[in-house]
């Protein structure tokens, strides 16, 4: 089975890489990672992903900014928000918005 192909946004290094460290230990998911809006445009724009998990860092008005501009790109793939809360609550948005393709 093939892994789906989260990037991750989050404009804070520690939490990015704790991220990725929990997205790929379930050796379900693969995890790209961006540090910026500007960089998550560039990688969205050249590979295919399932979908785009967004950490903190960014305000809400650059939020919603980059989440249009991903939609433009590709309407289909969902956008989550996550703040915290544990692995299971970030393992939770994940699959509830990947069984709503």
């Amino acid at each position: 089975m093939r892994k789906k192909e989260i990037l991750v946004m989050c404009c804070h290094p520690g939490i990015l890489e704790t991220l990725k460290r929990l997205i790929e230990k379930s050796g379900e998911f693969s995890a790209t990672l961006a540090s910026s809006a500007e960089e998550a445009l560039n990688r969205f724009s050249t590979k295919g992903f399932d979908l785009v998990l967004m950490g903190a860092g960014l305000a809400p008005e650059a939020e919603h900014e980059l989440e249009q501009q991903l939609k433009k790109i590709r309407p289909e793939i969902p956008v989550v928000y996550h703040f915290g809360g544990g692995s299971g609550l970030l393992f939770t948005e994940i699959k509830q918005s990947l069984d709503q393709e």
